[in-house]
């Protein structure tokens, strides 16, 4: 997710209660003067399912971060039907509490944000139908919010430069930013998937980093000779870190980094360059444009950035096409004939 402000009834966070965790005070009549915090949940409410939703998504090996986002929306709605005073029991949920409940996402949060929570309710919901929940989904003709396109821009050449100027040096800490830069540069991994290599996740003698995409995918992201260089330096000086025993391949200084601890060092080395804020997403883009600018092949686009369709990849072509036609005016000059 995009870092918007966050609050408990974010889909990110995840923090369940059980679906009996409602509680009731009952007498137990067999102990006087004593009472004991019971539930009485509707079975099939919302919030209820969602912590059976969580179970089914892991029994089927889902990513933790599909997990989290699918349940954290079912959250969510479960939240919004009770603030709105909407039922919230699975069988009594129409089309109108659907569409309200994103047309309030639409309110608060990006296109893009709502537009992703209408998608992980559609899997609930096809769950729901899939466990006799329901006969039926109230998303049956309720269509997607539409996401305007928003180009991501390229960073530039002069940008790239400055920040990996930033990182030259011998401390710990600039070789192995200097590395992690590096890999999202040469390689377009998504941050995600930099975050959770491990050491064993590098292979030098095929020069490629394993990593782990969307889906729980695997796949092998070639690397260049910069890249080399780069993690070489940055594991001799791993030697020497209290716990260079960790399997994860980032350390930090209470242990292995998290996304937020690298989308943090983005930032840092941004402003020691004296460049505007660049998420870690824009080196991605910024390989893949790259590649089809350079005349890489769309099919060899689609297996080294991990994408399955080719959404994605007309969505690069779309930019590439725009940057070509700016490059085609700047070279015929057409308003400087008088």
């Amino acid at each position: 997710m995009n870092p918007e402000h966050r609050c408990p009834s974010d889909p990110g966070h995840t923090s369940l209660r059980h679906p009996r965790a409602r509680p009731s005070t009952k007498e137990v009549p067999d102990v006087p003067h004593v009472t004991l915090e019971l539930s009485d949940p509707a079975l099939n409410d919302v919030l209820a399912l969602a912590v059976n939703f969580n179970l089914s998504l892991r029994a089927r090996n889902r990513s933790s971060e599909t997990v989290k986002s699918y349940v954290g929306t079912v959250e969510l709605f479960g939240e919004f039907l009770m603030v709105s005073g909407f039922p919230t029991s699975i069988d009594r949920i129409g089309r109108e509490h659907v569409e309200s409940f994103i047309a309030d996402q639409l309110a608060r949060w990006k296109p893009k944000t709502a537009r992703i929570r209408y998608g992980n309710l559609q899997q609930f919901f096809k769950w729901c139908v899939e466990e006799g929940e329901i006969t039926d989904t109230p998303m049956k003709n309720v269509g997607p919010p539409s996401v305007p396109e928003v180009p991501v821009p390229i960073i530039s050449d002069d940008h790239l430069r400055r920040i990996f100027r930033s990182v030259e040096g011998t401390t710990f800490e600039q070789r192995r930013d200097a590395a992690i830069l590096r890999v999202l540069y040469d390689c377009g991994v998504r941050l995600a998937e930099v975050t959770g290599l491990g050491m064993d996740d590098v292979d030098w003698d095929r020069q490629v980093i394993n990593v782990v995409g969307k889906g729980s995918r695997p796949r092998a992201v070639p690397f260049g000779k910069r890249t080399s260089q780069a993690l070489d330096l940055y594991l001799r000086a791993r030697e020497v870190h209290p716990q260079t025993g960790s399997l994860a391949l980032w350390l930090g200084a209470k242990g292995r980094l998290t996304d937020s601890g690298i989308a943090q060092m983005i930032r840092r080395r941004c402003r020691d360059a004296g460049v505007p804020h660049l998420h870690a997403h824009q080196f991605r883009h910024g390989a893949a444009h790259r590649w089809l600018a350079s005349g890489g092949s769309e099919g060899d686009a689609m297996r080294l950035f991990g994408w399955r369709s080719r959404v994605m990849l007309e969505r690069y072509g779309a930019v590439l096409a725009d940057q070509r036609a700016y490059d085609s005016y700047r070279r015929l000059r057409p308003g400087e004939g008088l």
